[in-house]
């Protein structure tokens, strides 16, 4: 059942990952190019919103969460040329810096232990190193406070005791996963696995796939903290948030009107 987001408790989350800016270059391809054979792309508007953690972070807002995110200040910049007419995209161009790892001087016991959850969104770009997320999870792990994980890396045996979501191709690259851990699989158009049962997905026509992880993280742990741990109920209604969201063009954040 989706659950009235406004009547819920507020909790406190911290976001941890990888942050960018998706940029979407609006035009129109009406000829090839004389130098080669590839379409000339005539840009004629250009929208920018935040990605990756951010936009994690902004769809636990739309939730009604207090939330703090640690992110890298390095930019990275993923440009998607976009064809106005068809909706389809032409190219992506992924401008990535190379990027500091997480400040763990940043943290301590009593800085963690003041929030309700913890999410890792680790999209490997070089802010999350296992060695240092130690200690953001450490302290968390010991009072109980759920961590959500979501992760590129291919060894995951660092995020013990951690509720970690990946997809099908991440989890058929998969090195090494920790000793004690709880493993979403989102599976597409198909839903999504934990604990060996399938939660299927609603059909519905898929506009645009990007950020849909993100969705589908930000909803399994808001209804986790609204539910007291609902593991169920939260991928339920998870998979139904990113099946919203891949009805959507581009990065969505949940609009509560939509839920409801």
């Amino acid at each position: 059942m989706l659950r009235d987001t406004q009547q819920q408790k507020q909790f406190r989350i911290l976001v941890v990952g990888d942050a960018c800016l998706d940029v979407y270059y609006f035009g129109t391809c009406d000829r090839l190019s004389p130098e080669a054979p590839v379409p000339v792309f005539k840009r004629k508007k250009i929208k920018t919103v935040q990605g990756m953690c951010l936009n994690v972070a902004a769809n636990l807002k739309a939730f009604g969460h207090i939330v703090k995110v640690d992110r890298n200040t390095e930019k990275i910049r993923k440009i998607r040329m976009v064809d106005m007419r068809s909706g389809q995209h032409v190219l992506r161009v992924d401008e990535e810096p190379k990027v500091k790892s997480v400040d763990i001087r940043n943290y301590t016991r009593e800085s963690i232990l003041a929030f309700d959850a913890i999410v890792i969104s680790d999209y490997d770009k070089g802010y999350i190193r296992q060695s240092d997320i130690l200690d953001v999870i450490e302290p968390a792990r010991f009072r109980d406070i759920p961590i959500f994980v979501d992760s590129k890396k291919k060894d995951l045996s660092s995020f013990e005791d951690c509720i970690i979501k990946i997809n099908q191709k991440e989890k058929s690259q998969l090195i090494k996963l920790p000793q004690k851990y709880e493993l979403i699989v989102t599976l597409g158009t198909k839903g999504c696995s934990w604990r060996n049962t399938m939660f299927a997905a609603r059909k519905v026509d898929v506009h645009d796939v990007c950020g849909a992880g993100d969705v589908f993280l930000s909803a399994l742990v808001h209804t986790y903290l609204t539910t007291n741990g609902d593991m169920e109920e939260s991928i339920r209604f998870a998979n139904k948030c990113a099946s919203i969201s891949v009805g959507k063009f581009g990065t969505w954040v949940i609009d509560p009107k939509d839920i409801i």
